[in-house]
């Protein structure tokens, strides 16, 4: 399969081609299996890049979302929980839809617990002050799980430390609370889940709940084996074909789980033009039809830009300036299926765009629609970002070619 139609897969699949968005916050999730949340404000522009505008949201308690940039989120988050956030593939919080966190329990999020405990179990060790890790690892877990039986509404982490004292308890070097450590830990394994979120959409402050208060209907949890065929499933639909390295990467996983997976999928080697083998389910093999170039501004660590660990067919030559030296990506801009800038916002909240190829007029026009888009969503609210990108941290006076406005 050509780099060309591995772009048109995208562009559909993935609903950033404005011709083939979405209808709603669920649907831009399963576009591209799940959500990535290690920064809360992503999750809100994910969904406005894959969603058309709309007359605005509603909060759990029937108010108007003004400061809500993405259409029926907040519903599927907290009041529907048609969407969940958990702690899965290689240590990242992403936000799932329901029915997918069943498969996520018993492959990625146990693997994650299974090393998280022993982590913390060592790092107790050190810290001197729990001579039996294991045994503080068990009293501790049934405590907060007692406490939160109590509080259906969640807790705070601060408030939970101030109920289960052996989450106050230091780690080696005396900066960090077991608490927070412990509570990755229990997320991991599904057991709680982080609940409303106590401030704005750009920041996360959650209140801690039993996942058996939160969702009503607890999906069953694979085992390891059909969780990972079930994932490897969902993400060869979205983002396939792609090499096992692509799907070893995104699911944390080993080798043998992968291979394992795909046989059990009978998914099918295709010849990626250069790029090695991939694999695509089997009923998914016809050509995809041409797409119209097309413009989208995705935010810091977009699942389509994080999606794959090969990525020349949709980042040529850009990869040094977009992400930072761990891999982490910044905004991105994109026209056609291929990354060619990165997005920012100017002192007054206005989005312009940075580009690092010469796009062309249509581009730089369908690039400014983007922009003036967001900028209305974002409102003069400013998103800020631990990963900005080498480009987005860039002298506007060194930029090559001259920036794309709202």
């Amino acid at each position: 399969m050509s780099a060309a139609q591995r772009r048109a897969r995208l562009a559909r699949r993935h609903a950033v081609a404005p011709a083939h968005r979405v209808g709603d916050a669920v649907g831009a999730t399963r576009a591209v299996v799940a959500l990535h949340a290690t920064e809360p404000a992503t999750v809100h522009l994910s969904v406005h890049a894959r969603v058309d505008e709309a007359p605005g949201d509603e909060q759990a308690g029937g108010e108007r979302a003004g400061d809500e940039p993405a259409a029926g989120l907040d519903r599927a988050l907290h009041v529907d929980r048609s969407l969940v956030r958990q702690l899965a593939m290689r240590r990242t919080l992403f936000v799932f839809p329901r029915d997918l966190l069943g498969a996520a329990w018993g492959s990625a999020a146990a693997r994650v617990a299974q090393s998280e405990e022993a982590r913390l179990a060592k790092d107790l060790a050190a810290s001197g002050e729990v001579a039996d890790p294991a045994g503080w690892l068990a009293q501790t877990r049934a405590a907060v799980l007692e406490v939160l039986g109590d509080r259906p509404e969640g807790l705070t982490a601060i408030e939970l430390r101030s109920s289960v004292p052996g989450l106050e308890v230091r780690l080696a070097g005396g900066a960090t609370y077991a608490g927070s450590r412990v509570l990755t830990w229990l997320g991991a394994r599904g057991e709680v889940v982080r609940g409303h979120n106590t401030t704005h959409w750009r920041q996360s402050r959650p209140r801690w709940t039993l996942l058996e208060h939160w969702l009503d209907d607890r999906p069953p949890p694979l085992g390891p084996a059909e969780g990972y065929a079930a994932l490897v499933r969902c993400w060869l639909e979205r983002f396939g074909p792609a090499t096992e390295a692509d799907l070893v990467w995104w699911l944390g996983a080993t080798k043998g789980a992968v291979r394992a997976a795909l046989g059990a999928l009978g998914a099918v080697e295709v010849d990626l033009e250069g790029a090695g083998r991939g694999h695509l389910l089997s009923d998914d093999l016809e050509e995809e039809p041409p797409v119209e170039p097309w413009p989208a501004l995705l935010p810091v660590l977009d699942p389509s830009v994080m999606g794959w660990k090969q990525r020349d067919f949709y980042l040529p030559a850009h990869a040094g300036a977009l992400f930072d030296r761990n891999g982490n990506a910044g905004t991105t801009a994109w026209w056609d299926g291929r990354v060619v800038g990165c997005w920012v916002q100017d002192p007054d909240g206005v989005v312009e765009v940075r580009l690092l190829d010469d796009v062309g007029r249509d581009a730089r026009a369908g690039l400014a629609v983007e922009a003036a888009r967001l900028t209305r969503r974002l409102d003069g609210q400013r998103v800020g970002t631990v990963y900005p990108s080498p480009a987005m941290r860039a002298d506007p006076g060194d930029l090559t070619y001259p920036v794309v406005r709202a």
